[in-house]
């Protein structure tokens, strides 16, 4: 089953008398349960192509499907709710909350969906066991590491439960080994929860552990290669 749907998607950028299309007719489709990287050098579009299939950016023409739902033609109110809902985000620069425990932090997005104390309560400290961080429920993240903080934020995104996870970039500020641990809990969970996995990224880290990789340039997939791994 196709998770994620685009369909002759564009986005066109005006600069001065030149349009910039920096995502120019993507027909791309990611099925429930894949670990897919979609690579390029900067300024190729594949971070413009992740914030529409996130909903965070509008296409200029084509669709965006996802989970069955077209979401070009949401509204932004309800578009905010589809993203709450079925899209879990895990971003570059982590963007925890300073003032929030690493659990307060994963739960916060539960806490927008109205789910109760105790739902919250048992589903952070599940999740944070299960990115290696049950030891540090009450830490602030400026008491963690990069690498620590970097995996609150994948618990974060996934404590939603959402149809998918967008990673853009996730690993740009991590050393070798914080890369490594990240990259080892977003595989087991894509394995054993069949959690799918979307990255925007040019860390050969990343590429090296991905199962597929979508490579953009000019805005156009140039290839699409599925890996046996």
């Amino acid at each position: 089953m196709a998770v994620i749907e685009t369909h002759n998607l564009e986005r066109t950028y005006q600069d001065g008398n030149q349009v910039i299309r920096a995502v120019d007719g993507i027909d791309l489709q990611i099925q429930e349960g894949e670990f897919t990287a979609i690579v390029g050098p900067s300024g190729s579009g594949k971070t413009t192509l992740l914030n529409l299939i996130g909903g965070l950016d509008k296409p200029t023409s084509g669709e965006v499907i996802i989970a069955g739902t077209p979401i070009h033609e949401l509204s932004d109110n309800a578009m905010i709710d589809f993203r709450l809902k079925h899209i879990g985000f895990v971003f570059q620069a982590y963007n925890l909350i300073p003032v929030l425990t690493a659990a307060e932090n994963v739960e916060f997005i539960m806490l927008l969906q109205k789910k109760s104390k105790e739902e919250r309560r048992q589903r952070s400290h599940q999740l944070l066991e299960a990115v290696g961080l049950g030891d540090r429920l009450t830490k602030r993240p400026g008491e963690l590491s990069g690498g620590q903080q970097q995996r609150v934020a994948v618990a974060r995104a996934l404590a939603s439960r959402p149809s998918f996870v967008l990673a853009d970039e996730p690993t740009a500020n991590l050393d070798s080994h914080s890369t490594a641990n990240l990259l080892d809990i977003m595989a087991r969970l894509n394995e054993e929860e069949h959690m799918t996995f979307v990255f925007a990224t040019h860390d050969q880290r990343v590429i090296d552990r991905a199962k597929r990789v979508v490579t953009v340039e000019d805005g156009k997939i140039k290839s699409d290669e599925s890996l046996d791994r």
